[in-house]
């Protein structure tokens, strides 16, 4: 059976397996992506790059589909560890300027980790005319996915194009790390009533994280999560107990680089369910066993 999507059951298991093949054909460079889309999911589809940013704008008669890139190298992980462990982008902040006055509505409290809204102010202007072009010619329901770092993405993008008037259908994500504090994310559960969905695998780290001290992380994540347990059999530690784990060995709330590397080490370690293709075959086996 092809694959399709179904906006009456905007966050329900089958859109998922369509928004994950997106999401593996996000990585793709254009050449690729382009026939990706058409023959594997319907849709015809542009590549928006700018700078370290890609996103994917698709559509047919039924659909708007935005699905942006995660790490440039999602076999490996390399240069995840910057933006989500060590590197200053990951601090939350109240943005400012022509985005801050996009986010300034979240609330006085609300923060949200700098990295990821420096990546979405880079590309916005060209990704914003696409969809807005998209909505003129035929206004149909807008679906925003992405995988890692694209997931995130795909969150904060969602809020600025509502924010500008698009209306957003559906948020899907895969193994997307947090993006802002808890006013952040009640700002996202007001805004977006049941329309976020996060899938997570239990053995995956990366949705764990931001954090520069593993013990008052005041990061989180926003709703709704659906978590991809571990197949019957498997005694691999979950993710959260590895956590748990480093945090009780973290000195004053601070981490110290030997215990950032052992972390990374764990995550590393665990690739496999980070990758896309690990969640479309866990995806896939939830949709078998509920039909």
């Amino acid at each position: 059976m092809s694959l399709s999507l179904d906006p009456s059951n905007p966050g329900g298991d089958a859109n998922a397996k369509f928004l994950a093949v997106a999401c593996e054909l996000a990585y793709l460079p254009e050449a690729a992506g382009q026939p990706g889309f058409r023959e594997r999911l319907g849709l015809d589809a542009i590549l928006i790059s700018v700078d370290n940013t890609q996103a994917y704008v698709a559509q047919n008669d039924e659909t708007i589909l935005v699905a942006f890139r995660g790490s440039e190298a999602p076999d490996t992980l390399d240069g995840i560890k910057d933006w989500l462990l060590t590197n200053a982008n990951n601090f939350l902040i109240l943005p400012e300027g022509q985005i801050g006055t996009d986010f300034a509505s979240a609330g006085v409290g609300a923060r949200f980790h700098k990295g990821f809204l420096q990546a979405l102010a880079d590309i916005w202007e060209p990704l914003y005319a696409a969809v807005d072009a998209s909505v003129k010619i035929k206004e149909r329901p807008l679906w925003i996915t992405g995988h890692s770092l694209g997931g995130a993405l795909a969150i904060v993008a969602a809020w600025r194009f509502q924010r500008n008037f698009l209306s957003v259908h559906q948020i899907t994500t895969f193994g997307a790390p947090m993006v802002g504090n808890e006013a952040a994310s009640e700002a996202f559960k007001a805004e977006f009533p049941g329309k976020i969905t996060r899938y997570v695998d239990a053995l995956d780290l990366v949705p764990l994280l931001p954090s520069v001290s593993l013990i008052a992380n005041l990061y989180t994540h926003c709703l709704s999560e659906q978590v991809l347990h571990a197949p019957e059999g498997t005694t691999t530690v979950g993710a959260s107990d590895v956590v748990k784990s480093m945090a009780g060995r973290a000195a004053d709330g601070i981490l110290s680089m030997t215990l950032i590397d052992e972390f990374w080490g764990q995550v590393t370690n665990r690739i496999a369910h980070h990758m896309v293709d690990n969640y479309q075959a866990r995806i896939d086996e939830r949709c078998k066993t509920s039909s």
